[in-house]
C-alpha cells in the first residue's frame, strides 16, 4: 500500500481509537437515557453496502480461523508490512514479528470480537472495521481472566486480489466508575 495512503488510514484509525478510548466514555455520560441512537447491528442492517458486507465476511472468516487455530490463525491474516497496536505495548511491525508474538493456543486463550461497523473506501481496495473484543484465559491458579475493549482493523486488498489486515489496534475498556482513584485498603 502506498506510504501516504497507509499514513492517512493509520492517522484516521489512531484518531478514532483516541476518541473511542477517551472521548466516547465522556460522550456516553452526556445524553439523557433513550436519546442516544442504537448502534446498528451489522448482521441485520439492510442498508449495508457491498463493501461493508465484504468487510463483515472477512471479519467472520478471520474470527473463525482465530477460534480454530489461536495465534497462528491470527497471524496468518496479516500483510507483510502490517502493524499491531495494543494497549500499553510497543507496536509490532511486520508479519514475521506478528507471528512470533501471536504464540497462543486456542485451548489456552480464546479471542473473540464483534464488529460494530465498517467502512470501505470508494475504490474498494481499503476499508476498516471496528467493534468490541473479549479475551478469555486462566491465571496460574486456574481462575478465569477476561479482558475486553475496543478494536479497529484496517483491511487492504493485496496485489494478488486477497485481503489482508494492514493494521490492527486495540484499547482496553476504561476502568469502572470509581475504581481509578481508590487508595489501597480504603
Amino acid at each position: 500500500m502506498a506510504g501516504w495512503v497507509r499514513s492517512t488510514i493509520l492517522g484516521m484509525a489512531l484518531a478514532g481509537m483516541t476518541w473511542a478510548a477517551g472521548g466516547m466514555a465522556a460522550q456516553a455520560q452526556l445524553p439523557m437515557p433513550g436519546t442516544q441512537p442504537e448502534t446498528p447491528n451489522p448482521l441485520t442492517d439492510t442498508t449495508e453496502t457491498p463493501g461493508q458486507a465484504l468487510l463483515y465476511k472477512l471479519e467472520a472468516d478471520f474470527a473463525r480461523d482465530v477460534a480454530a487455530r489461536g495465534g497462528a490463525g491470527f497471524a496468518s491474516w496479516f500483510a507483510p508490512d502490517a502493524v499491531v497496536l495494543a494497549n500499553g505495548k510497543e507496536p509490532v511491525v511486520g508479519a514475521v514479528a506478528i507471528a512470533s508474538s501471536a504464540s497462543w493456543s486456542s485451548k489456552n486463550y480464546q479471542l473473540t470480537w464483534t464488529p460494530s461497523g465498517a467502512w470501505m473506501n470508494p475504490a474498494g481496495n481499503t476499508g476498516y472495521t471496528w467493534g468490541h473484543y473479549e479475551g478469555h484465559s486462566k491465571d496460574a491458579n486456574g481462575n478465569a481472566v477476561v479482558t475486553s475493549g475496543r478494536y479497529i482493523t484496517v483491511w487492504g486488498k493485496q496485489p494478488d486480489g486477497s485481503w489482508k489486515v494492514e493494521m490492527d489496534g486495540s484499547a482496553n475498556e476504561p476502568a469502572e466508575s470509581g475504581s481509578c482513584c481508590k487508595l489501597p485498603g480504603k
